[in-house]
């Protein structure tokens, strides 16, 4: 629950509330324009897509320290893939698809360790969105 039930809605502090546009307008100059939005959840739409690629460290990229492992979803700028080492966030991989061979350059987003002592990474693709075929396959539908 975002917010605690209470009774009377002047009960929550101004800390845990969105603003009102009243007290947005207040705010604001003559001609400026008050928007009420919060964006919640991923701006981009996730495909539970599983694809093979090549996960390595920008800075490794020999095929010895490469890993051979797969995708849990991807969108058209990141992708979640699932690692068998701990990465720190920021830090900068390689994702290469093997069916394309296509490299893409990621950041690190977020890293949470599996039940199974694998691990997801969250990656943010910093050149270039996804040009994969097999993402761009189901991206269409």
């Amino acid at each position: 629950m975002l917010f605690p039930r209470v009774k009377n809605r002047t009960q929550r502090s101004a800390a845990t509330r969105q603003p009102r546009v009243a007290d947005l307008r207040q705010q604001l100059g003559p001609g400026q324009m008050a928007f009420k939005t919060r964006f919640v959840g991923r701006m981009e739409k996730r495909l539970p897509i599983a694809i093979v690629v090549r996960l390595a460290h920008e800075q490794d990229q020999s095929a010895d320290g490469a890993e051979l492992t797969y995708t849990d979803n991807v969108s058209a700028h990141g992708a979640r893939v699932i690692s068998d080492h701990p990465w720190k966030t920021g830090d900068t991989a390689t994702v290469t698809s093997l069916k394309d061979e296509v490299a893409i350059r990621g950041k690190v987003v977020y890293c949470q360790k599996r039940q199974e002592g694998r691990y997801y990474i969250g990656l943010s693709f910093l050149d270039r969105g996804v040009v994969w075929s097999v993402y761009r396959t189901y991206a269409k539908s």
